[in-house]
């Protein structure tokens, strides 16, 4: 069960079905979107994949999918989960444009890394970061990640995979 996670200003907590529209569009801002997967997907696709979150993901306990909230407003989503990409954890989080610039995602990644290392006891956590996205990049480097390897993409782009 997923549980629920407290930072200096920031909540994570499981989905509720209440929390749709907001997942929804923060998967269509195509500020947010455009370093994930293969950029913004339809709004169909994004509501699948949250259905997915209580049928599939918390009904067989896959992995921690966190809500992320400040202030009781929903401005991110957040996961750690096992990843054949990288072999091993994989943390992912995305926080909504309002949220950018104030160190919300910084708070946000060390405290998934926290939960890695501390309850799901690994002994190293991945992130994958478009070789584009400079500031992801400088957040994980800040928290010390290192790179370890490039994955060049189908579309002619570059993923790099990172460790700490």
């Amino acid at each position: 069960m997923t549980p629920t996670l407290h930072t200096k200003r920031l909540l994570l907590e499981p989905y509720v079905p209440e929390d749709e529209d907001d997942f929804v569009a923060l998967f269509q801002d195509a500020r947010v979107s455009r370093y994930m997967g293969d950029g913004p997907s339809p709004e169909a696709d994004d509501r699948a994949l949250f259905g997915r979150i209580f049928t599939k993901v918390y009904a067989q306990n896959l992995f921690e999918v966190w809500a992320v909230r400040r202030d009781g407003e929903y401005v991110g989503h957040a996961e750690i989960k096992p990843t054949e990409t990288v072999g091993g954890h994989e943390i992912i989080y995305a926080l909504a444009p309002a949220a950018w610039g104030s160190g919300l995602g910084t708070e946000l990644a060390e405290a998934i890394v926290a939960y890695g290392f501390e309850t799901l006891k690994l002994t190293e956590v991945f992130a994958t970061v478009a070789a584009e996205n400079v500031v992801s990049s400088a957040v994980l480097a800040k928290l010390g990640f290192r790179h370890v390897r490039d994955i060049e993409e189908d579309d002619g782009g570059t993923t790099r995979v990172l460790v700490r």
